[in-house]
């Protein structure tokens, strides 16, 4: 593992669960006890039915490109263009979406629809990123 220069995010009390479990190379959802209904990214309370019943679930990992953009700038210090950011749904629940990079994979051949799945990029000591690959 090389330390990152790119940004790298922040947990604060409602992410740290979810990051702390990526680090361990696990994608953790927060999914409402009250109602079933998973939310994402993380949050005190349900967005559905605003319960306070939250527990973090583990998830498949796998989903779909709902929408991407290839990224030709270069405006994120440790991002070298071309890259995909991509709204990847995921198969859990119609509408759970997370936002991560689509890698392993020419930017060109990225569609809509393309069935993906997570894999974990370390990129420090403390933090590991998830991002998605061609199924």
């Amino acid at each position: 593992m090389t330390e990152s220069t790119r940004p790298l995010p922040a947990p604060d009390l409602d992410s740290r669960p979810y990051w702390e479990a990526a680090r361990q190379h696990k994608l953790m959802i927060q999914k409402c006890a009250t109602c079933g209904h998973y939310s994402f990214p993380p949050h005190h309370y349900c967005r559905r039915c605003r319960s306070h019943e939250l527990e973090w679930t583990e998830v498949s990992g796998r989903g779909t490109v709902y929408t991407f953009s290839i990224m030709h700038d270069n405006l994120v210090r440790g991002l070298d263009p071309p890259f995909v950011l991509a709204q990847v749904e995921l198969e859990e629940q119609p509408g759970l979406r997370m936002i991560a990079n689509i890698k392993k994979i020419d930017p060109k051949a990225v569609r809509i629809g393309m069935p993906v799945e997570l894999f974990f990029e370390d990129v420090s000591e403390d933090i590991s990123l998830p991002q998605f690959k061609p199924r």
